[in-house]
C-alpha cells in the first residue's frame, strides 16, 4: 500500500547539497503500523512531506496504493489521511463541526457521507462538548483531537501520523492510540513517527531507525531488539544513534 524506494532528498543551503534524506528504502503492508523513529532533525518529517506530496523526492520513487507520489500526486492526495505533530491546521474562527466538515468537502464527500463518519469521529474522539465551539478558545489537546479528526474525515486508506498524541493528556492519548488500534483492525496502512518509545512499542508491528538521513536498522521490534543485543526499542534507539555520534 505505501513503498519507498531508494527515496533521497537534497535541499541547497548556501550554496550547499544538504543531504536530508539518504537512499531510503522501506515498505508498509495493509494493516500494519510501521514506526519511523530518529531525533529532531533525522529526516522523519522531510519523508512524510515527500509522501504527503508536499515535497517531491530528489531521487527514488514513492507509491500510495500503487499511485506515483508526483506523477499521480492529486490520486495519493485522495488516499492519504495526514496529521503533523505541533501543527493543528485548523481555523480558528470556524467551529471544531466547520472545520471537519470544511475538509471532508474538500475530499468530495457527501452531506450524507460527511455526517455519517462524524458521528463516528465525535464518538470516538470525545468531541461531544465542543464539537460548536470556535476552534481559537480550544486548549492545545482539544485542537490536536480536532485535527485527528479532520485529517480522516474521508476514510483515508493510509494514514501518516508525525507525534499524534503531541499535547494531550493521558486519557485523550489513550482515545487516539486506541483509535489508531481501531484502524489497524480495519485494515489502515499507518505510517507512525513519534518519540514515544512506550507508544512506538505498544502500536508498532515493524519500525525503521533513521538518524542524518540514513537507515540505522529495520525490522520488526524484535529483530531489532535482537540485533542490537537490548531489552527494548528505546534502548536500541539509544544505543543505534549514540553509535553514529
Amino acid at each position: 500500500m505505501l513503498s519507498l524506494n531508494n527515496v533521497t532528498k537534497v535541499f541547497k543551503k548556501y550554496d550547499k547539497n544538504f543531504v536530508a534524506v539518504d537512499d531510503l528504502t522501506f515498505s508498509i503492508k495493509e494493516g500494519e503500523i510501521f514506526g519511523l523513529i530518529g531525533t529532531n532533525g533525522a529526516g522523519k518529517t522531510t519523508t512524510m512531506r515527500m509522501i504527503a506530496t508536499t515535497l517531491k523526492p530528489t531521487y527514488g520513487d514513492i507509491k500510495v496504493c500503487g499511485y506515483d507520489s508526483v506523477k499521480d500526486d492529486s490520486m495519493v492526495r485522495r488516499c492519504l489521511g495526514v496529521l503533523y505533530g505541533g501543527d493543528t491546521g485548523l481555523y480558528d474562527r470556524l467551529t471544531a463541526r466547520e472545520n471537519i466538515e470544511y475538509f471532508g468537502r474538500l475530499n468530495g464527500l457527501t452531506d450524507d457521507a460527511i455526517k455519517k463518519q462524524m458521528d463516528y469521529l465525535v464518538q470516538a474522539f470525545g468531541l461531544q462538548d465542543y464539537l460548536d465551539r470556535r476552534c481559537g478558545s480550544f486548549s492545545r489537546g482539544m485542537k490536536q483531537k480536532t485535527s485527528f479528526a479532520r485529517a480522516i474525515i474521508h476514510n483515508p486508506q493510509v494514514m501518516l501520523f508525525d507525534e499524534p498524541t503531541s499535547g494531550l493528556d493521558i486519557l485523550a492519548s489513550e482515545d487516539v492510540l486506541n483509535f489508531i488500534k481501531q484502524c489497524k483492525k480495519m485494515g489502515k496502512t499507518i505510517l507512525l513517527s513519534s518519540h514515544n518509545m512506550q507508544e512506538v512499542q505498544e502500536l508498532c508491528d515493524r519500525a525503521l531507525i533513521i538518524d542524518k538521513g540514513q537507515t540505522l536498522c529495520t525490522g520488526t521490534l524484535n529483530q531489532i531488539m535482537e540485533q542490537t543485543k537490548t531489552s527494548s526499542i528505546k534502548e536500541a534507539f539509544i544505543k543505534l544513534v549514540k553509535r553514529e555520534i
